[in-house]
């Protein structure tokens, strides 16, 4: 049971402690309630090159980062479709530097054009390298746009297209600030060795004189039910055929999330998944084959990924891979498969909460999520699935006219 404190400072700020004694360390996440589902879809690619500009230095802190490691510290970040998140882990002796640096960038961040310019430059070039100059590297601005219609999820956080980054402006991003970063539209998390009463103390010596900023209120349009299969083949200069396919599910706190999440661990739970024996190790259609849903929290997608073996006719892997998900919508699955499968979540998420900023990241996000208790009842969410919850969830979101498909083939040399 992972026991938590949680209040809120006068400008919205929302606090969680988790006290931790066996550690030397604490873990400060904040975690943001912006992401890529948030920009202009004239403009993407915004929300991740400002993840970059946090690092530019505040108003009153030249650079982030040389205060942090002269503390002992370690820091990082990550932007997704939905949230913009900022952690660091430091002795705890040292942590009111950890408050000093971010409340100091909450505050104002440091932006000037000579920063911006280098900075998009940065992510440009990541954008090249990651996305268009390494085989397969273009899936995702293909499969996104192929399987959403409407919903900002149809582009991927590095952005739609890179002319998008190149045309962006420093007013964009001061923007940008002024409409999400502030106080109550954040969500800052302390796991380790604080007490509650000091982590108190140092928000509202650190964060409470931060003034309430207005937050652009989020209005998503909802994407509509997919009601046909769809396709989109490409050629392109690429070793292998590849086969990628995508069904439409709820989002991250809908009621089929963790049995969704459940199948594609049947289905490609490593080398013991359903996929990969019959059709990598059995048949030798696939060279590899992956599951995985996108926990996103709006309605996300599961998507299934793999890398054909050569010279196999593509109809002939996709419709083998239709017979491996169509068995589980029949009553094949044993007990003895679902548990294991249960059990190795089990054991996944009792590890992984040992870490203190795991515990930070997810406190965070179960509180935006409405209810950070959520952590201490993930595993039982998991174990209540039982085998005839799995049949229905597959047959229910694993159909035909759910499903879009890419067809990614390797350019045929004349």
């Amino acid at each position: 049971m992972i026991h938590f404190s949680r209040f809120s400072l006068d400008n919205g700020l929302r606090v969680i402690v988790h006290e931790d004694r066996s550690t030397p360390l604490v873990a400060m996440n904040i975690l943001y309630d912006v992401g890529s589902k948030d920009e202009d879809p004239a403009m993407t690619g915004l929300a991740h090159l400002f993840e970059h500009l946090m690092y530019c230095g505040s108003a009153n802190i030249p650079e982030y980062d040389l205060p942090l490691q002269l503390a002992g510290g370690e820091n990082n970040a990550f932007t997704n479709n939905d949230v913009t998140d900022y952690y660091l882990t430091i002795p705890a002796g040292n942590i009111e530097t950890g408050f000093w640096l971010e409340s100091d960038r909450m505050l104002e961040p440091g932006f000037s054009q000579k920063k911006f310019d280098i900075q998009k430059n940065v992510v440009i070039e990541e954008f090249k390298q990651r996305y268009l100059n390494q085989p397969y590297g273009d899936v995702m601005l293909l499969l996104r746009p192929l399987a959403y219609t409407i919903h900002p999820y149809r582009w991927p956080t590095i952005g739609m297209d890179v002319s998008h980054l190149e045309n962006l402006k420093l007013d964009h991003a001061v923007g940008f600030f002024h409409s999400y970063y502030t106080t109550d539209n954040a969500v800052l998390t302390l796991t380790g060795n604080i007490k509650p009463e000091v982590a108190y103390d140092l928000a509202v010596k650190w964060f409470g004189p931060i003034p309430r900023r207005p937050v652009t209120i989020r209005k998503l349009p909802q994407e509509p039910a997919q009601s046909e299969g769809k396709t989109h083949t490409v050629e392109k200069n690429v070793p292998y055929d590849a086969l990628y396919k995508t069904w439409h599910m709820g989002g991250r706190s809908s009621k089929d999330y963790y049995s969704l999440d459940l199948i594609t661990d049947l289905l490609a739970g490593g080398e013991s998944g359903r996929l990969y024996n019959r059709l990598v190790r059995e048949k030798n259609l696939f060279s590899e084959i992956n599951a995985y849903i996108t926990s996103d929290i709006d309605p996300g997608l599961i998507i299934l990924s793999g890398k054909l073996m050569k010279g196999i006719n593509i109809d002939k892997a996709e419709n083998a891979v239709n017979d491996v998900i169509n068995e589980l919508k029949d009553t094949t699955l044993t007990d003895n498969e679902l548990e294991k499968v249960k059990n190795k979540f089990e054991s996944s998420t009792v590890l992984s909460n040992t870490s203190i900023l795991n515990k930070a990241l997810n406190l965070s996000m179960y509180e935006l999520m409405g209810d950070p208790d959520l952590i201490n009842r993930e595993v039982d969410s998991f174990r209540a699935i039982d085998r005839s919850i799995v049949r229905d969830t597959a047959i229910r979101y694993l159909r035909p006219e759910n499903c879009s498909t890419l067809y990614y083939m390797s350019a045929r040399i004349v």
